[in-house]
C-alpha cells in the first residue's frame, strides 16, 4: 500500500501523487483503444449527434477500472471503502451495458437500476458516517432513515443530471474536472480520505479530457457519466454540507435539469414547459444562439469555476 508511506490517508503529497499517476495510468490505458468497446450509433434527437457516430463509446468502463485499481492503491482498504468502489463500479457498469446494447435501455429501466444502487449505497452510508448537515454556520443532525431517503434521492438526481449534461466535446469532463477539484479545495479536512479520492478521479477525468477535447476520438458514454454524478453526490454528503452540491455543481443541474424537469411534467402530468427551449441547454444554445461547441464547454466551465469561487468566498 502506498498509502502507507504518508502519515495520512489523504495527506497532500498522497493526494497530488495519486492524481498524476491516475492521470498517466489513465491516458496510457485510453490509448490502448480497446477493441471489446462499442461503437456510438449516432443520436438521432441530439443537435449534431451524427458526428458521434463510429467513435469509441462506454470509455467509462476504462476510466473506472483504473480509477478503482489506483484507490486500492493508495487508500486505505476497509469497509466503507471497498463498498464504495463496488457501487461505483455497479453504477458504471449499468451504463455500460446501456452503451454497448444495440437497443438503447427505457428511461424507467435505468432510473430504476439507479434507484435500487443509490439506496443500496445509502444503506451502507449511514452506518458508517454521522447524519450531520450543515449549512454555513448552521448544524443539525437528522435521523438516519430520513438521510437515507434525501441521499437516495440526491444520488439519483445527481446522476441523471450529469448523464443528460454529457452530449457535447469535453462538456461533461471540464465541469467534472472544475466540481472534482472544487470539493477537497473547500472541505478538504471535512472529506477526509475522500479527497484522495476526488483528486485522483481528477487525474482520470483530465486523461479521458485530452482524448475527448472537441474533435473527440472517444466518449465515456453513460459509463462515465453515471459513475461521476454518483460520485458528486457521495462528496456532497461526505463533506457535511450536501447543500454545497447546488452551487458547486449549479451548471450542470440547470442543463441537465431542465430536460429532467420538462420531460417529467410532461410525461406524468401532461404539463408543457419552456416549449421554445431544447434541452438539455447545452442544444439550445448551439441550435438557437450559434454557439460553438468550443464556447459552450469554456463558458459553461468558467462559470462553474466563478460559482466555486463565490462559495469559497462565502464559507471562508
Amino acid at each position: 500500500m502506498l498509502s502507507l508511506l504518508f502519515n495520512t490517508a489523504f495527506s497532500p503529497n498522497a493526494a497530488l501523487l495519486g492524481a498524476v499517476l491516475a492521470f498517466f495510468v489513465t491516458l496510457f490505458a485510453l490509448k490502448c483503444k480497446f477493441a471489446f468497446l462499442p461503437r456510438d450509433h449516432g443520436r438521432a434527437l441530439a443537435v449534431d449527434g451524427e458526428k458521434s457516430r463510429g467513435k469509441l463509446r462506454g470509455v467509462g468502463l476504462v476510466m473506472a477500472v483504473c480509477y478503482v485499481l489506483m484507490s486500492l492503491v493508495f487508500v486505505p482498504v476497509g469497509a466503507e471503502s471497498l463498498i464504495f468502489c463496488g457501487v461505483l463500479l455497479l453504477e458504471m457498469l449499468s451504463g455500460y451495458l446501456d452503451d454497448a446494447s444495440k437497443t438503447p435501455w427505457s428511461d424507467y429501466r435505468k432510473g430504476l437500476i439507479d434507484l435500487v444502487l443509490s439506496a443500496l449505497f445509502m444503506a451502507a452510508y449511514v452506518s458508517f458516517n454521522p447524519c450531520r448537515v450543515s449549512f454555513f454556520h448552521l448544524e443539525f443532525s437528522l435521523p438516519p432513515v430520513l438521510y437515507a431517503l434525501l441521499g437516495t434521492a440526491l444520488i439519483w438526481l445527481s446522476i441523471n443530471v450529469t448523464n443528460c449534461s454529457d452530449g457535447v466535446d469535453g462538456l461533461c469532463a471540464s465541469q467534472g474536472a472544475v466540481i472534482l477539484l472544487a470539493f477537497p479545495l473547500l472541505f478538504w479536512e471535512a472529506l477526509g480520505e475522500y479527497s484522495l479520492y476526488s483528486l485522483m478521479l481528477w487525474g482520470t477525468v483530465l486523461a479521458y479530457l485530452y482524448y475527448n477535447c472537441s474533435p473527440s476520438s472517444m466518449l465515456m458514454g453513460d459509463a462515465g457519466s453515471r459513475m461521476l454524478g454518483f460520485f458528486f453526490a457521495v462528496l456532497a454528503m461526505k463533506s457535511g454540507h450536501p447543500f454545497a452540491f447546488l452551487p458547486l455543481c449549479a451548471v450542470m443541474i440547470l442543463d441537465g435539469g431542465s430536460g429532467l424537469v420538462k420531460i417529467f411534467l410532461k410525461r406524468f402530468f401532461k404539463i408543457s414547459v419552456l416549449k421554445n427551449t431544447l434541452t438539455p441547454l447545452h442544444d439550445h444554445l448551439r441550435k438557437n444562439k450559434g454557439w460553438s461547441d468550443p464556447q459552450v464547454v469554456t463558458r459553461y466551465a468558467l462559470v462553474q469555476a466563478v460559482l466555486c469561487l463565490l462559495l469559497y468566498a462565502l464559507l471562508k
